[in-house]
């Protein structure tokens, strides 16, 4: 078994290697003056059971067509599997065709994948894990929500009061309360899908005098965290903080989301990010240590 670290997760490549002490093979990589990518690995590949490492979170083009590029030498290297590990797999949100005449973006971005090469992928709490059974690669779908919850734990806050945002997400508030049994809860959330403007749901919360920690699975532009922490504060929470498998943060959402309220944010390295305390290398080096590559 190898580990290419690719790109946009050197350093979470390394610790997987590093815990399934296996070998790296690193790659080159440069931008060109007229933006194209350059990629190069240095090592040999052949035969051999090929783990890339490759997170595609913004910029999520770039960093997909530099997977799809690794992918496909790896194949022309003849390695004789290739194991796509993609933390935050990007345009996941994008499926199913919400209207007549979307793109069905996932499906594309698989597709792709499967034809550079790759027999398996490995991804953390992607959006919507029903839709992995419509596709005949290998998805093994993992969930950081344990680990982000033992976190807290480990900085006192065991005990804790688990909420999650959208009645589909009632599984991961259950997740986070098996590690800190505090109770917990769900707020629905509702996406205009022409607009993209969400409204929260302000029904009661048993969280007065509590700490609260809300999970998510990404945090974009962090409109809805950010009336899910005014409205737990609002309902007289001792402490609130955002926790995210994904920390995407885009533009100044690091700050919005802290005045509104948040004591903290913390998010896992499937997105490097100065939130990312919580690695996902263990949970990743287990799976591929069960699949067998």
């Amino acid at each position: 078994m190898i580990v290419i670290p690719g790109p946009a997760s050197q350093e979470l490549g390394q610790k997987i290697a590093e815990l399934l002490k296996t070998k790296v093979v690193p790659v080159e990589f440069k931008r060109f003056p007229d933006g194209e990518s350059y990629i190069r690995f240095d090592g040999k590949i052949e035969t051999e059971d090929v783990i890339i490492v490759q997170t595609t979170s913004p910029p999520q083009n770039e960093n997909l067509l530099q997977l799809f590029l690794m992918a496909d030498n790896a194949k022309d290297m003849k390695a004789r599997t290739i194991t796509a590990v993609v933390p935050y797999l990007a345009y996941s949100r994008q499926d199913k065709r919400f209207r007549s005449g979307e793109a069905f973006s996932i499906k594309t971005i698989v597709t792709l994948l499967e034809a550079c090469g790759v027999h398996g992928i490995i991804t953390v709490n992607v959006h919507n894990p029903e839709i992995l059974k419509a596709f005949r690669i290998r998805f093994d779908d993992l969930s950081a929500i344990s680990l982000l919850a033992e976190h807290f734990k480990d900085q006192g806050f065991d005990g804790a009061f688990s909420l999650s945002l959208g009645k589909k997400a009632r599984a991961v508030a259950a997740e986070a309360n098996n590690v800190l049994n505090g109770g917990h809860g769900y707020i629905e959330t509702r996406r205009d899908r022409l607009t993209g403007k969400v409204t929260v749901e302000r029904k009661t919360l048993p969280v007065k005098g509590k700490d609260v920690i809300i999970f998510d699975d990404i945090i974009s532009s962090g409109g809805t965290m950010i009336k899910a922490i005014e409205w737990v504060r609002e309902q007289g929470a001792k402490s609130v903080y955002a926790a995210c498998v994904h920390p995407l943060l885009v533009g100044d959402a690091k700050d919005k989301i802290m005045k509104s309220g948040a004591d903290g944010i913390v998010g896992t390295d499937c997105v490097p990010s100065t939130v990312s305390l919580v690695s996902v290398a263990p949970l990743i080096a287990k799976a591929l240590a069960k699949r067998g590559a």
